[in-house]
């Protein structure tokens, strides 16, 4: 059953629908609509579902299905039809690339904000006229000389966070060639939807820069490069038959109201300020609201409700925010916040889900309003503005430069004469203070790293057991100098990990850089690995109910769904395993190293990825050939599912028949479906077979060898709590030993054999490692192999 809240048929022909807050999946039965002219749906809660199929409506001309959940790719024929003036599938989970074959010509509005599409982006859809956003995506970075970064005055291409070229302010200014950050901030003050205006706050003047003079496209990216700033917006007000709309409001000769609140930019979906290149730290945000386009006379303006999402550095920090709810009809309100920069970027977003008014007689009466952002950091002095004396500026200039040649005196002869090889120029505008360790302190907590404080080893380095002063135990990993990145890529990439929280991921305290060493500060997890608690029976204190093991395998998969699909900085871990998996004091799972594998990249070509992960976790596309994607966690996943339930390791388990590995028992097992075969027999009779079938149906799904045929992760999740079904996929018969997922274990067997090594190929390839097919032969050349892991 389709449950709707609203569902309107505006024409008696049926070739409009319009819908919103809708329960899905969106019914097959829409591809029988072949009159459908104008489809809009939105704000579909429920698990994810591919598109709908819409290749017999020939005449469409709207198409509208943002926030549906929608996976998988954009068919090709969407591309083709002749009639097509709006497409909008943005904030879903779309992959793959643009189909080049583009033949409506009519197309004025592209929207595919905030999917996870890749690719290059085709000289086809850049059609004279059109508004294309594609930010929030992960297409090939586009440089200055692209025609996506040249277009003529009738084209507006939004290219913000567009594409992850590793460079994060990069992708915050695409066209931008070799983007640095010639400084760094330390506030923002903007006047949303007007002109440069000064006032007075705390005793200063304070200048606000406008934002009038952007242009308005429904989708654009526009830029203050004086003081590092701008905002995306996306969107356009249907149904108002003009083309060229204008996003700021104004109060004209209002007495009642400060300038501040005179003027607002709108916008009808998503709006975004970025404030980059700013100093990290935790900051005080002042939003400034005030509701001048709606009013409580008895006209029909009165009638409108404006309702929207804040989202504070990717996080929701108010939802179903109403102004006049909170302050009232054109008063003026602020909402203060407090935030974290940690990789220079500071990201305030206005989000529009579909509540409150949605049509009315005139346009721009729906979507974010705001009137002003304010930004000023907690605990460090900022120059906010004012007249100041030349005599003053001079006299700090002569007291700056001083001051800056002694210390560069003494940082001289103390990084030379200890012959250190640290650039401290890659520490200068470097705020380390939340986040920051001394040598000294974890050389005392660990003891000077004492071999008897080493509780583990990975591919990334040893890993020391340590207590601080406080008393806080501390877990520190010793990460290998073999990263030929600089301090600051070193920073950006850990300010990014240490921003990620989830209850299942494993929390990063900080880092230390000094002495040529680069250390990392996480959370102590009381019982080890799962992998320890599993396998290692000798070090095992107890075993692993079936109550705890379905509670670690649920948790896994939340944490990886948030890597993926919830936290604004997506992370694919490329090395998920049982001995990456650590437990709490109360085994709860906590994923560890997410994040780590870019810090020990050499430079990428455009042409292949390097492959960081364990022969027998890795998906086949992923070992064989480089292709990574989300779904190769996906896969990983499914192999530590498998061993949870059976309590074997996937590489050391050899079973009684022709199989090579845990994951190839299983798949044979899955034509019988005799999956009892596969349960842990330490856990006898107390073992729930209901949800340990369940999960082994979930693993096998999970580890499908063809990508496309896998679940997301928060598909994952659902299956397993019960909140939908476990498709039934027919095993293939008789394709084991041509099984790509199985080639990499047979080499590594054959490898084996031949340097007459045991099986303990639980192995961690982290060197310059690649996995090449050759006429009929499988190579795997495997440089580095270590069996132990954090």
């Amino acid at each position: 059953m389709w449950q709707l809240s609203i569902l309107i048929l505006c024409s008696c022909s049926g070739r409009e629908i319009i819908g919103a807050g809708l329960q899905g999946p969106i019914p097959s039965s829409i591809s029988l609509l072949r009159n459908l002219t104008d489809l809009r749906i939105c704000e579909i809660s429920g698990p994810a579902q591919g598109f709908p199929l819409l290749d017999n409506a020939n005449g469409l001309v709207t198409v509208v299905l943002r926030s549906c959940n929608l996976s998988g790719g954009i068919p090709a024929y969407i591309w083709q039809k002749r009639d097509l003036l709006l497409l909008d599938v943005s904030f879903n989970k779309l992959v793959g690339g643009i189909s080049r074959d583009i033949i409506g010509r009519s197309l004025r509005y592209v929207f595919l904000t905030s999917n996870m599409l890749s690719g290059d982006i085709p000289d086809s859809l850049l059609i004279e006229g059109a508004t294309i956003d594609l930010s929030y995506n992960n297409f090939t970075w586009q440089g200055p000389d692209s025609p996506t970064c040249r277009p003529n005055m009738n084209l507006f291409v939004n290219l913000f966070k567009s594409s992850l070229s590793g460079n994060p302010l990069q992708d915050i200014l695409p066209c931008t060639r070799d983007a640095k950050c010639p400084r760094y901030g330390c506030s923002l003050h903007v006047n949303s939807g007007g002109n440069e205006l000064r006032v007075r706050e705390n005793n200063h003047d304070v200048l606000y820069d406008g934002d009038a003079s952007f242009d308005n496209g429904a989708g654009s990216f526009h830029t203050n490069t004086k003081n590092n700033w701008g905002l995306s917006s996306t969107g356009d007000f249907l149904d108002d038959n003009i083309q060229t709309n204008i996003y700021v409001a104004s109060l004209e000769n209002s007495t009642k109201l400060p300038s501040l609140y005179t003027t607002a930019r709108l916008s009808p979906l998503s709006l975004t300020y970025i404030s980059y290149c700013l100093q990290n730290g935790d900051y005080h945000i002042n939003l400034h609201f005030a509701e001048i386009q709606y009013t409580n006379d008895t006209t029909y303006r009165n009638l409108g409700r404006r309702i929207f999402n804040i989202y504070i550095q990717g996080q929701l920090v108010k939802k179903d925010f109403n102004i006049e709810d909170e302050v009232g009809i054109g008063r003026p309100l602020v909402v203060p916040f407090n935030a974290s920069v940690v990789n220079h970027t500071l990201e305030v977003r206005f989000y529009w889900a579909g509540k409150g008014t949605a049509r009315f007689p005139k346009r721009g009466r729906y979507g974010p309003l705001v009137s002003a952002i304010s930004v000023n950091p907690i605990s460090k002095r900022c120059s906010i503005g004012g007249k100041k004396k030349t005599v003053t500026y001079v006299g700090f200039a002569i007291m700056g430069l001083c001051l800056l040649m002694i210390i560069s005196a003494a940082v001289w002869w103390k990084w030379f004469s200890k012959d250190n090889t640290r650039n401290y120029e890659d520490f200068q505008g470097v705020d380390l203070k939340t986040m920051s360790f001394s040598l000294k302190q974890l050389k005392t907590a660990t003891r000077n790293f004492n071999p008897t404080s080493k509780i583990g080893e990975g591919g990334f380095g040893p890993v020391y057991k340590g207590t601080l002063r406080d008393g806080t135990i501390i877990a520190v990993k010793q990460l290998s100098s073999r990263s030929r990145q600089g301090n600051r890529e070193f920073l950006n990439e850990i300010g990014v990990i240490s921003c990620i929280q989830h209850p299942n991921l494993v929390k990063l305290h900080g880092c230390c850089i000094e002495e040529d060493q680069l250390l990392l500060v996480y959370e102590y997890m009381e019982n080890n690995s799962l992998a320890s608690a599993l396998f290692d029976s000798n070090k095992s204190r107890t075993l692993l109910d079936w109550a705890t093991r379905f509670k670690i395998c649920v948790g896994i998969a939340r944490g990886l769904a948030f890597l993926h699909e919830e936290s604004r900085l997506k992370i694919v871990h490329r090395d998920i395993k049982a001995t990456n998996v650590l437990l709490d004091k109360d085994l709860n799972p906590k994923i560890s190293d997410f994040g780590l594998a870019r810090l020990d990249e050499d430079e990428k070509t455009h042409v292949s990825t390097r492959v960081a992960g364990t022969i027998g976790y890795m998906a086949p596309e992923y070992a064989l050939w480089g292709h990574l994607s989300y779904k190769a966690d996906v896969y990983s996943f499914g192999v530590v599912a498998l061993e949870i339930v059976s309590g074997k390791n996937n590489n050391k388990y050899i079973p009684n028949n022709d199989s090579v590995c845990l994951l190839d028992w299983a798949c044979r097992l899955q034509t019988s479906k005799q999956y009892e075969e596969l349960f842990d027999e330490r856990l006898e009779s107390k073992i729930n077979k209901e949800e340990a079938e369940t999960v082994v149906k979930v693993a096998l799904l999970c580890t499908n060898g063809s990508p496309q045929m896998r679940p997301t992760m928060s598909e994952v999740v659902s299956m397993l709590e019960g909140r939908t079904c476990v498709p039934e996929v027919a095993p293939e018969l008789g394709r084991h030993f041509e099984d790509l997922r199985f080639q990499t274990m047979r080499c590594s067997n054959q490898i084996g054999e031949t340097e007459s090594s045991v099986r303990t190929y639980s192995a961690t390839v982290k060197s310059d490692t690649r996995f090449s097919t050759t006429s009929s032969n499988d190579q795997l050349d495997v440089q580095s192999v270590d069996t132990r892991s954090f």
